[in-house]
This record gives C-alpha cells, structure tokens and sequence, in this order.
C-alpha cells in the first residue's frame, strides 16, 4: 500500500498490441486477476476489447429503494452490467456477442441514431465519433453493456514525467494519496487502482455509526493538479461510506478518461474550489449516497462528456454555510442513467448563493428515480438564480420537473430561502406519467420567473394545464 507519495512509478509497458489500423484504435488489455465479464465479447476493428464488471442498482423498485434506505446493508443490493472502453481516432466496427443469440437491440442514447445490424446471432455498429453508448440486448435493459469510445490520447504521461504519479497495467492498491501543487496522477490504459482501508486507519466497521471517516482515495488539494488516464479507480474493497474515490479542493484541476467504479460515497465532490474540467470520465456506482459529481461552493466549474450511472445523485450543485457560493457550473453533453434521486439538480443543502447554472445538451437515458429528473431542491436559505435546462434528450422519466422550497430532512437554517430566473428551453421528453410541480413556501419565499419554451413531452408541447403550482410562484411564461 502507499499513501501521501509525492512521485510514484508503478510497472509501464507500451501496449503496442491494442494499436490498429495504423493506429486508429487503441485496446488495452486487461490486467491479469481482474475478473471479466461473462455476458458479451466484443471485438473492436478486429481486435479483442476487454469486458469488465460493474456492480449496478437491483432493477426491482423495492430492492432499489433498500439500496438507498437500508445504509449499513447497501452493499447486499445489486446486480451487474458490463463495460468496455476503448480509443479511436476515425470510425470504428464493434462486434458484440453474448452467450444467447442477439435478437434483438437498443443503443442509447437514441438521438445519436446508431442503428446495429443483428446477423448470425451477433451484433455489428458502426461508431463514426467517441461518445459513450449503452446496448441493451434481447428486449431488456437488464445486463446492459457500457461501450466508452474514447478520443485518442495525445499527451499521454509517462512514469519518468517530472511530478507525474504513475500507475502502469496491473492491479494496485492504494489507502490514501494526495497531490499537491503541479503534480499529475496518470491512470494507465489496463490498470486498476483500488482503494482500500488501510489497518492503522480509525475506522470501524462494526456497525453503520462507524462508516463515517470520509477519507478519500485520492485528493486533489492545490493548485494545477491533473487526474487523468484511460483506467480505472475502483472503491468495491472499501466498506459502504469510508471513502469518496476522488476528493477535489482546489484551483485550476482536471479530471479526464479514467473510468471510476464503486465508490462508497459520493464519487467526485468538488469543495471549495475554482476553475475545475472534468471531461470524459464514467462513472458506475451501486450504493448508497454515491452520487456521481457533487459541485458544493465552487466557481468555474465544467463537466462535460461523461457517463454517469449511479444509485443517488448524478450531477448536483450544492452549498455548505461559510463556504462561499456557487457559480458559473455548466454540464455538457453528458449521458446519465438516474437510478433513484436526481439527475440534474442543484440542492438539497442549499446554504450559501447559487447563481449561473446551466445543463446542456445531455442525454437522460434511463430514469427509474423515486425523486425528479430535472430539480431545485432548496430546504435552506440561499438565494438561487439563473439557472439554465437546456436541449436535453430524457428518454423516459416518472417525474420530470420540479422546483421546491420548503422544510425537508435536510434543513438546517431557520429561514427558507428563494428561486428565481429558471429556464427550460429546447427538451424533449417522455414521461410517465407526466408530473411538473413548481411549489413556493410562501409570500416571501417565491419562486419567481419560470419559463418553458420549446418544451416538448410526450410528443406534445407543454401546456399551462401540465404545470402544476401554488400559490407562491410568480412569472410563468409557457412558450409557444
């Protein structure tokens, strides 16, 4: 184990044998004792992809719920799906076969319109440029295969790179590390870094009061600090809430390519920080109140091109007391799989102001959540303004819409706070059923300039009568 090393080399060796057609695409193979997994084979441009296992949330609602309710046993709820990644640099041929014939598929998200060819009980696509694409097999989203098309890697680190933290194809085990000023954590393509408790650290596991020492994997404290890579970070030999996998506090930092798996906790929290770009990074996770991205009191803040699936919260903007605003937060061309909580939200702990927030041009491909798809969830005192839900794709939703203000569980200022100057523009969705709900708390507490325009639903534009709300909300504009 190796905790708090400012540099550290671990095994590099080029893999020459994932280049194909000069270089077009780049597999790289998995490390020896990483379980694989057994419902699909892939081949990409002819060459074997690896396909590893991701733990997901149970597809039966109730099971769902008590992966979230039942905190100290969270981790007993689950069943798995599979993921492959892969670079390329032009188009690129993917076979998929499975142990029953393919008859049947779905790739989402649907507004790429990839549209595969079964043949002799196996599939064929074509992917023209690197997105993330889920295909779902035989009629059931069950199983899923996750296939993260990667751009090329250009600049990519090498373990003799001054500052540069190396970890090489193979499996590694880590408790803690932090990086510093202008240092870079480098995830090869086939490595996977698991983060573990270690025995001199003061935790317990005896009962759930003791799963609370918050220590992340990996954290980003300075300034011009770089996580990046093509491999993975996986959290599963940590128990449920001991550790984020990556913790961020500081200033100009970027995050790019690693894939992050199981994280016990929230996967990505961003405190306190400034001028943050998290690109092309996938998130799979299964317990309990690990959410995807959390942007708490932070400024300047970009996240674009990921996947994200995990049981709570995808990306959400929140605000601590005494920790300063939220600002500028925009999320990009993402594709997001909601199991139980939000997909795209800023709350609940909503303390300190929150202004300039937009969601743009991502791709909800499945919602099973028991909460809302699109919300603000104010329970606080903070003023929050100017929020943005642009050119969003949402393939199925129970809840579509809501912003609120009021007491709830999370609470923790006397006073409630306000909402004003929220857009959704250019959405289309399916809903079902459809349920927007705007509730104010009261006369000085509002929610005030609501606007809808080119909001489509269910193949329909939004009309006044699909808007529910009380008395408390001023300034709704429905366009057309």
């Amino acid at each position: 184990m190796n905790s708090c090393l400012p540099i550290l080399v671990l095994t590099w060796l080029p893999s020459l044998a994932g280049l194909t057609g000069a270089a077009a695409v780049r597999v790289h193979p998995a490390p020896a004792g990483e379980p694989l997994s057994g419902d699909f084979t892939v081949q990409v441009d002819g060459a074997p992809l690896p396909v590893y296992v991701a733990k997901v949330a149970p597809a039966e609602p109730e099971r769902r719920w008590q992966a979230m309710d039942d905190k100290a046993r969270s981790a007993d709820y689950f069943e798995t799906a599979s993921f492959a990644s892969f670079d390329m640099a032009e188009p690129a041929s993917v076979l998929v076969a499975a142990p029953e014939p393919i008859r049947s598929a779905r790739v989402l998200p649907s507004s790429l319109k990839l549209t595969p060819v079964i043949q002799d009980g196996g599939l064929r696509l074509t992917l023209t440029e690197p997105k993330p694409v889920t295909i779902e097999i035989n009629g059931t989203w069950r199983k899923a295969l996750h296939l993260f098309a990667n751009p090329p890697e250009t600049d990519a680190s090498r373990p003799d790179d001054p500052g540069v933290v190396y970890f090489g194809p193979g499996i590694h085990e880590i408790t803690h590390l932090t990086l510093t000023n202008n240092q870079t954590v480098y995830v090869a393509g086939g490595a996977v870094v698991r983060g573990v408790i270690g025995p001199d650290e003061p935790f317990h596991i005896s009962g759930y009061s003791g799963l609370r020492n918050y220590t992340p994997t990996f954290e980003l404290r300075g300034t011009n600090i770089t996580f990046r890579g093509r491999g993975i970070v996986d959290g599963s030999r940590s128990p449920t809430h001991a550790r984020n996998l990556l913790l961020v506090r500081g200033r100009d930092i970027r995050i790019e390519g690693v894939t992050l798996r199981d994280s016990s906790v929230w996967t990505i929290p961003i405190r306190q920080s400034d001028r943050v770009h998290v690109q092309n990074v996938k998130l799979i996770g299964y317990r309990a109140n690990a959410d995807g991205i959390d942007i708490c009191n932070s400024r300047d803040v970009t996240v674009e091109d990921c996947f994200i699936r995990t049981l709570d919260d995808l990306i959400v903007v929140k605000t601590d007391a005494g920790q300063g605003a939220a600002r500028r937060i925009l999320a990009r061309r993402c594709v997001l799989w909601n199991e139980v909580a939000h997909a795209l939200s800023v709350g609940a702990e909503l303390r300190e102001d929150v202004e300039d927030v937009r969601f743009t041009d991502c791709d909800v491909i499945h919602d099973f959540g028991r909460e809302w798809t699109l919300r603000v969830y104010h329970s606080d005192s903070a003023r929050i303004r100017n929020l943005v839900f642009d050119n969003l794709r949402i393939e199925e939703s129970p809840r579509l819409i809501s912003l609120w203000i009021g007491r709830a569980i999370w609470s923790r200022d006397a006073e409630r706070g306000h909402i004003e100057d929220v857009t959704f523009r250019d959405i289309r969705a399916t809903a079902d059923p459809l349920r927007i709900a705007l509730q104010g708390f009261d006369a000085e507490h509002r929610i005030q300039n609501v606007r809808f325009e080119n909001v489509v639903v269910n193949d329909r534009p939004l009309t006044d009568a699909d808007v529910n709300r009380n008395a408390f909300v001023d300034g709704l504009r429905i366009e057309p």
